[in-house]
């Protein structure tokens, strides 16, 4: 085949940890980052986000990993929120990757090194493949999420450091957290794999990270505890926060919305989003 004129690249955000699964559980979510790049006579970034418009732009970055960036337009769209815990980052990756790769050939594994650049697999993975990932020993496992499963996410306006969220945790945890963990992961994994939704309820539990990162979004762990009050099958931080991942049956989701919308006041943003089946795909323009 030869290689594209140009190319257009749609990538899923992502929710890493999903409770219980410290940076291995990740799933993709129905919001995206949309990428055309096409031949220019200079190099551009055209876009209305808050991001840098050269060659220090994410998207830019990682597209030139591959292959040089001059005389392309990249014009860049999304509805992923840039803070919050959603994978803004590795959406932007994985986008730049994805068009380099399909403008001409390349013999790097995208997988390899959008977790170079990302510094961790979860979110990447989920943007590249799409579904419910397991990162474990330098592979991804992806399966799709049950159907009749939808989500409700409450997005604060202020940002919390990935940095200040990395530091918050130790370097080991009592056994008894670990043990935990491992059990309710367990429990998420098969409940997702079932559809069972009492088995995913239960999962959507951690002692290990959230607690000790409850002083950096407050309001935010405190929403966690309200979920089956509010008809949630559980919540989840997203990611390093503070964004809260409501996890609910879809027949629920419009009241969930609706009573998360009258909680969070003004201090938050109240998103529907679905699990997200397709990951990261690219053609041509």
């Amino acid at each position: 085949m030869a290689p594209a004129a140009g190319c257009r690249v749609i990538v899923p955000a992502s929710s890493a940890n999903l409770g219980p699964g410290f940076d291995t559980f990740a799933a993709a979510l129905s919001l995206h980052l949309d990428l055309v790049v096409r031949p220019a006579r200079r190099f551009a970034v055209d876009t209305e986000l808050d991001v840098p418009r050269d060659r220090t732009n994410l998207v830019v970055r990682a597209f030139e990993r591959l292959r040089p960036a001059d005389r392309l337009r990249f014009e860049i769209r999304s509805e992923i929120p840039l803070t919050g815990g959603l994978g803004s980052s590795a959406a932007a990756i994985v986008a730049g990757l994805c068009a380099a790769a399909r403008l001409g050939p390349t013999e790097v594994g995208i997988l390899e090194l959008a977790c170079e650049l990302e510094g961790h697999p979860d979110n990447v993975a989920a943007a590249l493949h799409g579904g419910v990932v397991i990162c474990a020993d330098g592979q991804v496992v992806r399966f799709q999420a049950p159907p009749g499963l939808d989500a409700v996410l409450v997005v604060p306006e202020a940002a919390v450091p990935t940095a200040a969220a990395r530091a918050a945790l130790p370097a080991e945890v009592p056994l008894t957290e670990a043990v935990f963990n491992t059990a309710h992961g367990a429990l998420l994994m098969l409940g997702l794999v079932t559809g069972d939704w009492n088995l995913l309820s239960r999962g959507l539990v951690d002692r290990l990270h959230q607690p000790r990162r409850a002083h950096l979004f407050p309001a935010s762990h405190e929403l966690l505890g309200l979920a089956p009050e509010l008809g949630a099958l559980g919540a989840t931080i997203s990611g390093a926060g503070p964004t809260v991942l409501f996890w609910s049956r879809s027949e629920d989701a419009p009241r969930l919305l609706a009573a998360l919308e009258d909680r969070v006041g003004g201090w938050a943003r109240v998103l529907p989003a679905g699990f997200e089946a397709a990951g990261a795909r690219a053609s041509a323009i």
